[in-house]
């Protein structure tokens, strides 16, 4: 191909590219409310997930860090967000009112936003409760789903994203 043929390729693509984004003849440009209206309804709602197993301190905070950082950014950019945090297992000690290293954050997270939630596993209180023989007492911000594990898959097979710090 010679630089002539090139040269003309290029232009007879930008032409109908110009051709292709311009309305159509007698037509106008879109309304500034239809631009608007078009802007809303490609806000779609972020969702995250993210999982806490480990009775460590220094994870559950990094669940909590993680989830209020998503939170505050996709607030300063006008989107929608959803964010649950799934404790089971060693985990739920994150979501017990006896033994949670972290429930004045939780606390403080539940007054601030209604964009983070909290969901404890019940079969690992019920398992917890055997063990220990006496009650487990969750946070008043918890949520008891039947199965930490089941609610991350079914929340992944809704399309949310899945974090385990």
């Amino acid at each position: 191909m010679t630089l002539f043929d090139r040269v003309m390729l290029a232009a007879a693509v930008s032409v109908a590219a110009l051709f292709l984004n311009s309305p159509p003849a007698g037509a106008q440009a879109s309304s500034p409310t239809a631009t608007a209206v078009t802007q809303d309804v490609a806000k779609k709602t972020h969702r995250l997930v993210l999982q806490v197993d480990t009775n460590d301190p220094v994870m559950m905070n990094l669940a909590l860090n993680n989830a209020t950082n998503v939170e505050q950014y996709y607030k300063s950019v006008g989107e929608p967000v959803e964010i649950e945090i799934v404790a089971f297992g060693p985990g739920l000690h994150m979501l017990r009112a006896d033994t949670s290293p972290v429930k004045d954050r939780i606390e403080s997270i539940a007054n601030r936003t209604r964009a983070i939630s909290f969901m404890a596993c019940g079969n690992t209180q019920e398992n917890m409760h055997k063990a220990e023989n006496k009650g487990v007492p969750l946070v008043s911000q918890a949520t008891l789903v039947k199965s930490g594990v089941v609610r991350i898959m079914e929340l992944q097979e809704q399309g949310w994203t899945y974090i385990r710090p």
